[in-house]
């Protein structure tokens, strides 16, 4: 065993301590293969044809001609694919999108929306097929246009509350010395992963088998056995290795398309989405347009609060980007009021995307909350120490652990806060302007139930089974070493296989809560073995196998806000006579629980700290208010971060520790993100005099920006 320091803690064992990834070499020598990748004998491809009108419907296919093209063995679409069932909810509690309920009816609510799946013999020949196919519609008038104060806005629950409220928020916001009330707003944002979405479907002696790039094994299984009326047992799904989710990797129409056309062809079936298709199929950040209102006394403490956040939903399908959850967690007033609202619009679904409903949130809170330091007179970071709740602002449950001062006080002190000119616009480094913002960051630290197999080995090793997903993340890794901890062996002594639902149920790698709970089941699993072997168990050739399963430990845990929490700081250059704004340095300081692994745990933070500057400054899909499209779907069009316009970004963490978690381990896969747009837009603020309360913030709106005023800036 070895002793570390990570952050400022001193921890003992594997757990801790800095690892290599264990299937690293299989990744970097081309021997790990993705979905798309896995040969199979027989195999036919499947292209989808998708829908060039944004509403109306589909009067006729020209399938004849498509038939007789070279390699093509079927065309399946609303008048001939098999039925499927999306009455159901599903393993998270929520129905199905229909969007992924292919070929069901003649009906288009979007451009992009899957009209037929071509099958040939190669990719080649059934892309060819699919681009020849002929569609006739009657199409309708359609809205694609998400508006500050939309007629068909209305409030929306999803996974938290739509609406809380409590006080007079009208009385407090009069009595308050100082007062902010702001519009601002963020763009449609897609997830972007490397690998694109890719399924394989076949039928193995009466056993439906898919191998997928997905979140959840158990979870892709549970919802294909419904919607095909298959139990569960009948459905295998596998996904070993993924090349990135950030959220969207469940469900989708390709893994459906793909069971179809196995189930009318009796041979394996792939189908992948081309990363055109997956800006209309495989969901995405929906625009958000907030207001928030501030009110507080002279000494920055805060009277009242109203954050209100509207966002677009399809018209077949509710999800709720919470933009407003933000608020209930991190700041307290006499009078709170908050609300997540929706629009129905003929546009694709939204869904899931990296911190969901925290990201977008945390740029306008944040953003407001600098706002009113700057209008009173007061240091942003002390502004926020001063307005620190002592238990959850609409819960009123106690915190497990908030260590979100001590947070602002390290990253404060390392990042050189205190030698800060509060005046905007008052450094230069030649024609660059100066500036430097701050934000403060919190996401969920929950769990799901789990459940884990671990067989001791006859020759002295240990195999972890479980149904876990490691998106580029580390899990395996993590686990790994989990796994070593709780049997009290050396890491090299354990095997960790994952992705595969016979392994039985398991959380998903989502919301921060994917190492977490399949942590809880693996130390669940590692405890009763150790019993078993104190007892002087021999381990017979086929091993010892016990299972674990964490839905009963779940239900016991005491009632408590639990959080991560981050203290995000920035400093940026901004060149007025071109528009550019250049990133030169950040530094977020995190309170996410135990870190597991220090290696995979920062490379996480710091790359959800570069997402935060990708969003501040570049991404924004656009949508094309005549066609219903976005414009340039594809990496080309829609702009993200790259090395160049990365600069020198830290992450590090402080002791947070929760005696009532037997686990400890918090997620640090969303927390990254958080506040990092709004430190950066905090900071050009500074830079310039300028507020920007749109993002990103382009060349272009820096331009035409009107210059600074004596009174500490204008707005953009």
């Amino acid at each position: 065993m070895t002793t570390a320091t990570t952050g400022t803690a001193t921890v003992k064992g594997a757990v801790g301590t800095a690892h290599t990834r264990v299937e690293g070499r299989e990744k970097v020598t081309g021997a790990a293969r993705y979905a798309g990748e896995i040969p199979f004998a027989g195999l036919a491809h499947g292209w989808l044809a998708l829908s060039t009108v944004a509403r109306g419907r589909v009067r006729s296919l020209d399938t004849e001609a498509v038939r007789g093209m070279p390699g093509v063995l079927a065309v399946l679409h609303h008048g001939n694919a098999p039925r499927v069932d999306t009455d159901y909810i599903g393993l998270l509690g929520i129905p199905p999108d229909p969007t992924a309920a292919v070929f069901q009816d003649d009906r288009v609510p979007h451009a992009g929306w899957p009209v037929a799946l071509v099958v040939a013999e190669t990719p080649e020949q059934a892309r060819e097929a699919a681009e020849a196919l002929v569609v006739t519609y009657d199409e309708e008038p359609h809205d694609v246009a998400l508006t500050h104060g939309h007629p068909g806005a209305y409030p929306a629950d999803g996974h938290m509350p739509a609406e809380t409220e409590k006080g007079d928020l009208a009385a407090s916001l009069a009595a308050s010395a100082v007062v902010v009330d702001e519009e601002y707003t963020t763009p449609e944002e897609h997830h972007s992963m490397m690998e694109p979405h890719a399924a394989t479907a076949l039928w193995d002696g009466g056993r439906l088998e898919v191998v997928d790039s997905n979140q959840g094994t158990t979870w892709v299984q549970s919802e294909l056995a419904k919607m095909f009326s298959l139990d569960e047992s009948a459905v295998r799904v596998r996904s070993e290795h993924i090349g990135g989710g950030f959220g969207s990797k469940g469900l989708r129409a390709h893994q459906v398309a793909a069971v179809m056309a196995t189930t009318v062809l009796q041979r394996p079936v792939r189908v992948v989405m081309t990363r055109r298709q997956m800006f209309s199929l495989a969901g995405y950040r929906s625009p958000t347009a907030q207001r928030v209102r501030l009110g507080a006394d002279a000494d920055g403490r805060l009277r009242a609060l109203e954050h209100r956040s509207l966002n677009q939903t399809s018209t077949v399908y509710e999800f709720v980007e919470p933009g407003a959850g933000v608020a209930r967690v991190m700041y307290d007033a006499d009078a709170h009021r908050t609300a997540n609202h929706v629009v129905r619009l003929d546009v694709p679904s939204p869904t899931f995307m990296r911190a969901p409903g925290e990201a977008p949130g945390s740029f306008a809170i944040e953003s407001a909350l600098d706002e009113l330091a700057e209008r009173g007179g007061i240091d942003p970071v002390e502004l926020r120490l001063r307005n620190e709740p002592e238990a959850g602002p609409v819960s009123g449950l106690p915190f497990s652990s908030r260590n979100l001062t001590a947070c602002f006080r390290e990253g404060a002190r390392r990042f050189g806060w205190a030698e800060r000119d509060p005046r905007p616009g008052t450094r230069r480094d030649g024609r660059w302007l100066l500036g430097t913002g701050t934000a403060a960051a919190s996401f969920g630290a929950g769990a799901g139930p789990s459940t884990a197999l671990l067989t001791a080995e006859a020759d002295g090793t240990f195999t972890v089974r479980i149904a876990a997903a490691d998106l580029g993340t580390g899990a395996r890794t993590a686990l790994t070493l989990v796994a070593a901890d709780a049997l009290e062996v050396t890491p090299e002594r354990v095997r960790v296989r994952i992705g595969d639902s016979d392994f039985g149920p398991a959380m998903i790698a989502g919301g921060s809560m994917g190492t977490r709970s399949w942590a809880w089941a693996i130390t669940e699993a590692a405890r009763e073995m150790r019993e078993r072997l104190a007892l002087g168990a021999a381990v017979p050739p086929e091993g010892i196998t016990v299972r674990s399963d964490t839905t009963a430990a779940l239900g016991a845990l005491a009632q408590k806000e639990r959080h991560s929490y981050g203290a995000q700081f920035a400093e940026v250059a901004v060149d007025t006579a071109t528009g550019e704004v250049r990133v030169r340095r950040m530094l977020g300081i995190f309170a996410a629980g135990r870190i597991v692994n220090p290696l995979t745990a920062r490379n996480q933070l710091v790359g959800g700290m570069i997402w935060g500057v990708s969003m501040a400054l570049h991404e924004e899909a656009v949508r094309d208010r005549a066609t219903g499209g976005l414009y340039a779907p594809d990496l080309a069009g829609y702009h993200v971060a790259t090395h160049a316009d990365v600069g020198d970004i830290d992450a590090d963490w402080v002791d947070d520790h929760d005696p009532d978690d037997p686990v400890g381990i918090k997620g640090v896969g969303e927390i990254g993100i958080v506040g990092a747009a709004a430190a950066v837009a905090n900071a050009v603020w500074h830079a310039t005099g300028v507020r920007h309360r749109s993002l990103p913030i382009r060349p272009d709106r820096v331009l035409s920006a009107t210059a600074p005023t004596a009174g500490g800036g204008t707005d953009a």
